[in-house]
């Protein structure tokens, strides 16, 4: 099952509607869509290291356009933006996205912006707490951008070597992805 998955996804990054898809997932993940862009992105770099830039820009442009949206979310749809964060299992309401951009400001979008945790949570709090737009669009090309050209690069540079690992050990990376993931669920919960 595990392997038909694995050659299902690889299918997908090497089809003709690859590009689209993957602009759909980064937009959508910037602001509802619970699955980030890398389960694309990273397929579709290794079976095309050639355009691994141009990806990584697809990838840059749709989530910037969806962080957008995120924003305009939490910022005119004040409930719907609360609903979706408790959605997201911060319920902690208003109050605590105020303070934390009113504390932290910029950082939390730089820092959020380059980890895996939800950049919807960014989005939506940036909007809810009325943050400023222009420094929000700024640190999310800035971050989003970073991200996705830093994982273009590793990638490209030393993605053949790694697939040739993965395939060999599936099973076990699989694993450790796994791990990494519910950690990351739980660094979000904490957060």
């Amino acid at each position: 099952m595990l392997r038909k998955l694995y050659d299902g996804v690889f299918a997908l990054a090497r089809s003709r509607h690859a590009t689209p898809a993957l602009a759909l997932v980064s937009f959508a993940e910037s602001s509802v869509f619970p699955i980030p862009p890398d389960v694309m992105l990273a397929p579709m770099i290794l079976a095309r290291p050639d355009r691994a830039y141009f990806y990584a820009a697809v990838c840059t442009v749709a989530s910037v356009l969806g962080g957008i949206l995120g924003y305009a979310i939490g910022f005119f749809l004040t409930d719907v933006g609360l609903a979706l964060m408790r959605l997201l299992g911060h319920a902690d309401g208003l109050a605590q996205f105020r303070a934390w951009f009113d504390d932290w400001g910029l950082w939390v979008i730089l820092i959020k912006g380059l980890t895996p945790i939800p950049y919807k949570l960014v989005t939506i709090a940036s909007g809810l707490a009325a943050f400023s737009f222009p420094v929000f669009l700024a640190a999310s090309v800035a971050t989003r951008g970073g991200r996705f050209f830093l994982e273009a690069w590793v990638l490209k540079r030393w993605g053949p070597a790694m697939l040739a690992q993965v395939e060999k050990r599936l099973a076990l990376w699989t694993g450790i992805g796994l791990v990494v993931l519910v950690g990351a669920v739980i660094v979000v919960k904490l957060l």
